[in-house]
């Protein structure tokens, strides 16, 4: 088995040496490469606000090439006349020139290791990675991530908010024992070179390709959650992609988290009511809001009379419902639902602090708490507590 670490790099000369160096120190029995694709649409040339990005890229192409420690193969979408055009390019397309360069020099059962260029790793992360894929059954991982605070304030209190709020979403879906029970963090993501060609390579999107690649993993077969190593992505706010980590601290430290609501737990419950009645379903139509939902966002009121029709058995059935049903579906129709359910995101950490920890919870978090007033510490307190729990229903998963 050979690993096959994926980087897309666009102005990170301040940040690729201490990945590369992370790399570079790598305790593992199994042989690796790395690859880097220095990326940006070849208009950038002629921009004047974005001319500092193309040099910074060429001097990032003329570190890596010098880079001591560690041969690295390098994609060049960058250099003048290398560019990506104006419609085609992003982290997605990155990304995806990277896997299908793999892709044409891997084998089957090699494993490719999406990482970015601002991520660290501890010396054995790679090794870890070997070591889980010797499950053949294996085809992919939606790796632990945490993020590591900084000396800055706004950027720190920016990351753990929007942490409580992925953690807190995927401890619900665990509740629920959704399908797509998943954080997608494109530097948190290894997968199998057979997978990956199953299901035609990464769709190159400008942002979001980390969960749509996730998705489509998961309609093919179950993905796991668990590596008993970490990455540790970056706590920085970017503008580099269009969604994301990144923006979301753009916007949150702009007092903006609208977008990324803390759900409560009772919306996720109404969808496992719709997963307990699967097998009535499968005989007959009835109404649960989200079967509604389904409905009308496909647009079809007759949804699941084809479905049956298809579905030999009651398995058949439920797989095609939750390829309907899927993480996309879901989180559409939690943006719907949130705001009927007239609780703050104040409040509905507190009831699902409560309700994922059995009544204990920070002293710090009483009725008629803000969210907002809290400190940093207490909101690493939160988010380690969250991390904690988090850890404890992927191992599970994996045993």
């Amino acid at each position: 088995m050979h690993l096959h670490v994926a980087i897309p790099a666009i102005d990170e000369l301040d940040h690729l040496p201490v990945t590369l160096d992370n790399l570079a120190a790598q305790r593992v029995n199994y042989p690796f490469t790395v690859y880097i694709c220095v990326n940006q649409p070849e208009s950038w040339w002629n921009n004047p606000d974005k001319i500092d990005v193309c040099q910074n890229n060429q001097q990032l192409i003329k570190f890596i090439r010098n880079y001591p420690k560690l041969p690295v193969e390098i994609i060049d979408k960058s250099s003048l006349g290398n560019g990506w055009g104006d419609k085609n390019h992003g982290v997605g397309w990155a990304r995806r020139t990277l896997f299908d360069h793999i892709l044409s020099v891997a084998t089957a059962e090699d494993v490719i290791v999406s990482l970015d260029a601002d991520t660290c790793v501890e010396p054995e992360y790679l090794q870890s990675i070997g070591e889980n894929f010797e499950n053949r059954t294996l085809t992919a991982v939606s790796l632990p991530y945490y993020h590591r605070l900084t000396d800055d304030d706004a950027a720190n209190r920016a990351i753990l908010r929007y942490e409580i709020y992925m953690r807190s979403y995927l401890i619900n879906l665990y509740g629920i024992s959704s399908p797509y029970n998943f954080t997608a963090v494109g530097s948190a993501i290894a997968v199998r070179v057979e997978a990956l060609r199953k299901i035609g390579n990464i769709t190159p999107m400008k942002s979001g390709e980390d969960f749509y690649l996730l998705q489509k993993l998961r309609k093919m077969a179950p993905i796991s959650n668990w590596n008993a190593q970490a990455v540790y992505p970056a706590a920085r706010f970017s503008a580099r992609v269009y969604f994301g980590t990144g923006p979301a601290m753009i916007k949150g430290n702009e007092g903006h988290w609208e977008s990324y609501p803390i759900y409560h737990y009772s919306l996720f419950s109404s969808i496992k009511d719709t997963y307990l009645q699967l097998s009535k379903l499968y005989t007959e139509d009835f109404e649960t809001p989200f079967l509604q939902f389904l409905k009308e966002q496909y647009r079809d009121d007759k949804l699941w009379v084809p479905i049956r029709q298809n579905s030999k058995t009651l398995e058949r059935f439920e797989r095609a419902f939750h390829e309907k049903a899927d993480g996309l579906r879901i989180l559409q129709y939690l943006k719907e639902v949130n705001p009927t359910q007239g609780k703050t995101d104040s409040v509905a950490l507190r009831e699902n602090m409560m309700h994922f920890f059995d009544g204990t919870i920070p002293d710090f978090m009483p009725e008629g708490y803000e969210l907002s007033d809290l400190t940093i510490e207490q909101l690493d307190i939160i988010r380690n507590m969250l991390f904690e729990k988090e850890m404890q229903l992927r191992k599970c998963e994996n045993n």
